[in-house]
């Protein structure tokens, strides 16, 4: 993005969605059936559930948490580079 304001505009596009279909505002257990897949596929999940796990001592997958975000990092970086190529041309 060439211009800040499109580009904060469109980070506000993905990250809202995220957040409201993570568990980090309800339980899962509470959240109909399509939202409870939803949150089981969005990375922010495992990182609400690591966090909370490291603050608070809640019971946590530690390992599929790291391994799900760690994923998820090299997938957005491959994504970004490949988008970087293209705007620099």
């Amino acid at each position: 993005m060439r211009n800040r304001d499109r580009l904060m505009g469109i980070g506000q596009a993905i990250t809202m969605p995220l957040f409201f279909a993570s568990n980090a505002l309800y339980p899962v257990d509470v959240m109909p059936q399509w939202l409870r897949w939803l949150s089981a596929v969005n990375p922010l999940s495992y990182e609400v559930n690591a966090l909370r796990g490291l603050l608070i001592g809640t019971p946590t997958n530690a390992v599929l948490d790291i391994a799900v975000l760690v994923v998820a990092a090299i997938i957005g970086v491959a994504v970004a580079s490949s988008l970087l190529r293209r705007l620099v041309r």
